[in-house]
């Protein structure tokens, strides 16, 4: 069982489901809410644990109730949270997120401008340990030291290339050993319309693994100087939410696990496809058991 480590951002998420996504000031009723734990590197944690690997979490969140909850609720998913700092005065991360009828949505999140920011309490000799470790781009202090560590020692230095300030990321692929960002942010990043033209502007500055997550087309991955792809199954979408978390914490066990990045790409593009069909948000990851099940007779 893969040793994996994911550092970043955890969240408290309120998740409301209507109908459309108002653009105008409005009341509108939600057809369903639920409370769950959220955030990038999180919830990737959580998709790594549920699909076999063993994980833990280094974060950052309020000695409040909320903060209670968030952990409780990764627990549950088999995460060891006993690396997460908790800050005396600070709130927790929260979000209200609506959901449509197409599965798209609008995340409005809160983070308190005074959670510590100090990464010197992470213990980063245990990425020695480890055999991959995961980190997005809402904590660039921690992000920085937890994947220059990984990287020096050897292992898996994975980025959650997300949206982000372009001399944030810049800072982070220095650090990283794999990049993989979601369609949207490497378009912003990289200032290009395509994903294989943002992938080969991206190869300009980073010489480790590149790739990109294309929704419903599925993955691409820079292999020398030519783009591959594999393919995403054809499901009816409920609600994206947290589906690149999955992906990215799927492809990072995968890889652990010694798989070739072909074989890695069809397994995280199954459990971030599979995490799609109902409402939910990370909720809704399959097990191990289900996405090997499909890809046992799945033939695109």
């Amino acid at each position: 069982m893969p040793r994996l480590i994911s550092c970043g951002i955890v969240t408290w998420d309120w998740l409301f489901r209507v109908d459309e996504i108002p653009v105008t000031p409005i009341k509108i009723a939600a057809q369903d809410c639920i409370g769950t734990g959220g955030g990038m590197a999180a919830s990737a944690a959580c998709a790594m644990a549920r699909l076999g690997g063993a994980v833990e979490f280094w974060g950052r969140c309020g000695d409040d109730s909320i903060g209670d909850d968030i952990l409780a609720d990764m627990r549950t998913y088999g995460v060891r949270v006993d690396r997460v700092r908790r800050i005396a005065g600070y709130a927790s991360p929260v979000a209200a997120i609506l959901i449509d009828k197409r599965g798209e949505r609008l995340i409005v999140p809160y983070y308190d401008p005074a959670l510590d920011q100090d990464p010197s309490w992470l213990p980063i000799a245990d990425v020695a340990r480890a055999d991959g470790l995961m980190v997005d781009a809402r904590w660039p202090r921690g992000a920085a030291r937890a994947l220059a560590a990984a990287r020096d020692a050897g292992k898996i230095a994975m980025l959650d290339a997300d949206l982000a300030p372009r001399e944030i990321l810049d800072s982070l692929l220095a650090c990283a050993t794999h990049a993989v960002w979601s369609e949207v942010a490497l378009r912003d990043w990289s200032g290009m319309t395509t994903p294989e033209a943002g992938l080969r502007q991206a190869r300009r500055s980073f010489g480790g693994f590149l790739g990109v997550t294309v929704g419903e087309h599925g993955f691409r991955w820079l292999d020398g100087d030519a783009i591959r792809g594999a393919p995403a199954p054809t499901i009816e979408a409920v609600d994206t939410l947290a589906a690149g978390d999955v992906f990215h914490g799927a492809f990072l066990l995968a890889l652990a696990e010694g798989k070739p990045i072909a074989q890695a790409a069809r397994f995280a593009n199954v459990a971030a496809a599979f995490k799609c069909r109902q409402f939910g948000s990370r909720t809704t990851t399959p097990t191990r058991a289900e996405v090997d099940a499909f890809l046992a007779t799945w033939n695109p």
